[in-house]
């Protein structure tokens, strides 16, 4: 309690002399980084969570081949959820005498419960918002259903013992999902006209859907219950399971968020551990005097303790406000700019910087605060006498332990934190080795320069401990502003090229080989580019290693596993592996001129699902002919490409006996739309899926998941500024007194500034240059390793970050130390030394 008592009275003097102020703002900054970050990292991550959601129809969506419980309907009444029911079924469709088998969609009321349809009511009009079912009596058909039908807005369309009136045609729609292989035009109507088609009888192959939303833990809970009661032929998705090329923006969305937070907290360590150096050697001369008094060691370091918990809890308080104050103001731009509906955010990123600022006090500001109890009592007398400093080493693991155990806790995963705090480790110890390099070049080259840069780069080695600890920390400091930079910079361009302006937009599937030179003819002649068709042949798994399997005998290995053992594959061959979006991580592909053995290659993921590995022998069903071939390579695939791939290629020659089709993609651009509707006049038995809807969305996702992206990294960036300034602001003290005497003697306000020019762009130069290569090195680490983007090292980019780095240095410098310029010599010296 004495502690505390006087730890408060030790504050209150210190802030009316200023000695404390440092310290104290840094902590604000470095909690409100923190804060800030965590603030909009949860807003950006629920809007896009809600977005993501859109793609859905609900929050959660329960899929059943039989009528759902009605217990699971009360359930989510009593957690305040709203829901909405579909019915899927297959059934004809029927438009004068043309008559097609269609995907039918019976919508309750209130669906979609999140995002909306977008639809065509009159010929040639702009696609306008439907958050509402087709009124009874009417249907809605996809674009590309009525093309295949030939029907017009107006139309009465026969279902079943019903006629129902064409409102409007779907151009875009919620719970989309992109199936080459389920070409049957979709139809919305009403669930109110479900009895009147005469369609649901006993027997009907019927798909139920319940959706769920409304608030996260209450969905959350909803769905671990529902989870318990999942019988066979049900599943729970969520925005986990959306789309994989959504998911993969999410997810690494989320992945740099947690990287932004993780850089925050590196720079609030850097600039506490500056600021607690200088508040610490402000307190050496009333530690001294204290122990004149007869104050115990015990006595000396409970009030500084004491007032280190102050200024923890002030700078906690502060910089949470301060951040909460940002959150909101940046948020609302943030929502207008993205055209979404940003929900609060919780009190989590609150706690959390509070808790990050305390630690991070904690770890890098109370080792140097251990030496002040150890003063000596003739430092009252002997002003050259420091502090006992408790060794370097402990000090050292003490704030590396504690910036460790944030990087754990913050990343999130422990590749992520392994990989940020390997590279910082790394950095720190190259940097202090170049540090202690330039003080050595530079006491043997000083005596040959003249004028300002002398003394300039004098002061480097004059202060060579100074000058590492500076180095390493502005060093450390740009390395991971600029991490972020180059972090960044990849993700946007991935997205971008993920989904180019000229993305297949349509599939062909069931083209038959004698048709590949009309079809390509035909495409060429209306402007579209020649499309690349791959061969098909449907399977069935029948085989593994000589033993016969079935679904059954993946029930260990999940229910994914089953449905993939049962459903019908769909095998391709190909001479070459293709680069663009298929690469080799295991074994080998064959040559193009293989012959001999049957070859397969599987793709990664899905033969670890099956539990199968190299040198597997499979064996398929086609059309009541054994097939059996050795896997001999696994490749990863990139399924955000929106180009066909299959998850088992067998080498060429394999299937040549087997009747085939083909399936490939093509852009048709707006001004050529009319093609694919002649080509299956052409080819009946060619069928055409539009998917310019599922690009529209995954686009428009994925710009919102860059924007976010992109307001956190330059909120980050700005912080960053911030801190590195409270940083090069801890040495201030020693400059204002070297300035003061430099002033006594005579030297001008010109040659100081030119002396710390010359010191600070030596500092930079060499921070810059070790920050921009580790950066490199460590951003292709976490490129590879944790968001799984091919990396290719930018060192023009690099090279221009360090020259930043070292302007940035500089022009922080010089700010932080203006005051030595402009402070008169006499005020400074009896304030410092008296």
């Amino acid at each position: 309690m004495i502690g505390l008592t006087l730890g408060w009275r030790l504050l209150r003097r210190d802030l009316a002399a200023g000695e404390v102020r440092v310290l104290l703002a840094a902590l604000v900054l470095a909690v409100c980084a923190v804060a800030s970050v965590g603030f909009l990292t949860d807003r950006a991550q629920r809007a896009l969570d809600l977005e993501a959601n859109r793609l859905l129809g609900g929050d959660a969506v329960l899929r059943s081949d039989r009528p759902i419980d009605a217990a699971l309907r009360t359930q989510a009444a009593e957690l305040g959820l709203q829901t909405a029911e579909t019915l899927s079924f297959p059934s004809m469709l029927r438009v004068g005498s043309a008559a097609r088998l269609g995907d039918i969609r019976a919508l309750g009321p209130g669906y979609p419960l999140r995002g909306s349809f977008e639809l065509q009511r009159t010929p040639g009009s702009a696609a306008e918002p439907a958050q509402a079912p087709p009124a009874p009596g009417t249907i809605w058909l996809t674009r590309a259903g009525a093309e295949a039908l030939g029907a017009r807005i107006g139309d009465p369309v026969g279902l079943g013992e019903r006629e129902l009136t064409l409102a409007a045609l779907v151009v875009g729609e919620p719970d989309v999902a992109l199936d080459f292989f389920n070409v049957a035009p979709r139809a919305f109507f009403h669930a109110d006209d479900v009895d009147s088609t005469g369609l649901v009888q006993f027997g009907s192959r019927l798909a139920y859907r319940l959706f769920v939303a409304g608030d996260g833990r209450a969905v959350e809970r909803w769905v671990a219950a529902a989870e318990a009661t999942l019988q066979r032929g049900q599943r729970i998705e969520t925005a986990a399971d959306a789309r994989p090329e959504l998911r993969s923006a999410l997810e690494r969305a989320d992945r740099f968020l947690g990287l932004a937070a993780l850089i925050a907290v590196v720079l609030a360590g850097i600039a506490i551990a500056m600021a607690a150096r200088r508040h610490a050697d402000h307190h050496l001369d009333g530690c001294a005097v204290m122990r004149c008094l007869g104050a115990s060691q015990r006595t000396v370091l409970l009030i500084q303790v004491g007032e280190l918990a102050w200024i923890g809890v002030f700078g906690a308080l502060g910089g949470v406000l301060l951040a909460f104050v940002l959150q909101l103001a940046i948020g609302h731009y943030l929502a207008a700019s993205m055209g979404l509906a940003i929900p609060p955010a919780g009190p989590l990123p609150a706690v959390q910087g509070a808790a990050v600022g305390l630690l991070v006090l904690v770890a890098f500001a109370l080792p140097p605060l251990l030496g002040l109890r150890r003063v000596p009592a003739v430092r009252v007398l002997r002003r050259d006498l420091g502090r006992a400093e408790p060794s370097a080493i402990v000090s050292a693991l003490l704030g590396l332990g504690g910036l460790a155990a944030l990087l754990w806790w913050r990343a999130g995963g422990a590749v992520l934190g392994s990989v940020v705090l390997g590279g910082i480790v790394g950095t720190l110890a190259v940097l202090a080795l170049l540090a202690l390099l330039l003080v050595w070049v530079v006491r043997r080259v000083r005596h040959r320069l003249r004028g300002p840069w002398r003394y300039g780069l004098a002061n480097v080695s004059r202060r060579a401990r100074s000058s590492v600890v500076q180095v390493s920390a502005l060093g450390l400091g740009l390395m991971a502003i600029l991490l972020l930079t180059l972090v960044r910079t990849d993700l946007i361009e991935r997205w971008q090229q993920s989904l180019p302006d000229d993305a297949p937009n349509r599939f062909l599937i069931n083209v038959q080989p004698d048709q590949l030179g009309p079809v390509r003819g035909q495409l060429a002649a209306a402007g579209v580019a020649d499309p690349t068709l791959y061969p098909l042949v449907r399977a069935r798994l029948i085989a593994r290693n000589d033993e016969p399997v079935s679904g059954d005998s993946y029930a260990e290995r999940g229910e994914r596993a089953q449905r993939l053992a049962e459903r019908e594959f769909n095998l391709s061959w190909a001479e070459r592996i293709r680069d663009d979006d298929n690469r080799i991580v295991a074994g080998r592909f064959w040559a193009p001129d293989h012959s001999g053995e049957t070859e397969l290659s599987v793709e990664q993921n899905f033969a670890l699902t099956l539990g199968w590995s190299l040198g597997d022998r499979i064996a398929f069903d086609i059309a009541g002919t054994r097939v059996e071939g050795r896997i001999t390579s696994l490749r990863k695939v990139d399924w955000e490409s929106f180009k066909p791939n299959f998850f088992v290629l067998l080498s060429p020659g394999a299937l040549a006996d087997f009747p085939t089709s083909h399936i490939g993609a093509i852009y048709v651009p707006a001004e050529a739309a009319g093609v694919t509707e002649a080509l299956v006049r052409q080819f009946p038995n060619i069928s055409v899926i539009d998917i310019e809807a599922i690009l529209s969305q995954v686009r428009r996702t994925a710009d919102q998941v860059a924007q976010a992206v992109e307001y956190v990294f330059y909120f980050t960036l700005a912080a960053g500024v911030l801190v590195l300034l409270a940083a090069v602001s801890a040495t201030q003290d020693e400059r204002l007194l070297e300035g003061s005497v430099m002033r006594v003697f005579g030297a001008s306000r010109r040659q100081l500034r030119l002396a710390q020019l010359s010191e600070f762009i030596a500092i930079g130069l060499l921070s810059g240059l070790t920050a921009a290569l580790a950066a490199t090195i460590v951003s292709g680490l976490i490129a590879r390793e944790v968001f799984d983007l091919p990396w290719r090292p930018d060192w023009r980019l690099a090279v221009v970050g360090a020259a930043i780095g070292v302007a940035a240095v500089t022009v922080a410098g010089l700010l932080a130390t203006r005051r030595v310029v402009s402070a008169p010599p006499a005020g400074t010296l009896r304030a410092l030394q008296g």
